[in-house]
């Protein structure tokens, strides 16, 4: 038996557009399910939105998302999660990095860092704060 953890992310309205931007970074499929899909809208104005949906790539990388229904409770909080991508070289992560820097406020600059051979932070445009690093001795 083996276990897998993907990290899923919590939206008001934007998940779709999360999914679509995250696909053109990092390749993949998209898969969505809308509310409507699964037969379970309670405000018609949310029909459309995501209840399910994933992007999944053959690279490894893997997310999920859904937009939060106006009838449940939202808060994004500050600072409860980080999504971290992890790469074999900086070639490989900077490219994803330059990507996901498009329209995101950088906390802290892709560059090389005590502990890795390239290191940055960032929240993209849609307030989710990305870790992106290069495997070394100190984090494989």
């Amino acid at each position: 038996m083996s276990l897998t953890t993907t990290t899923h992310l919590n939206f008001r309205g934007d998940a779709r557009a999360a999914l679509e931007f995250y696909r053109s970074v990092f390749g993949g499929d998209l898969a969505v399910v809308t509310h409507k899909d699964a037969g379970a809208v309670r405000d018609g104005s949310e029909a459309d939105q995501v209840m399910w949906g994933q992007v999944l790539a053959g690279n490894g990388f893997h997310v999920m998302a859904y937009d939060v229904p106006s009838h449940l409770r939202h808060d994004r909080g500050e600072n409860s999660f980080f999504v971290s991508v992890r790469g074999e070289t900086v070639e490989e992560v900077t490219a994803h990095w330059d990507e996901l820097a498009d329209g995101a406020d950088i906390v802290v600059p892709m560059g090389p860092a005590s502990w890795a051979p390239a290191y940055g932070m960032l929240k993209d445009r849609f307030g989710v704060v990305w870790v992106l690093d290069v495997v070394s001795e100190h984090s494989a």
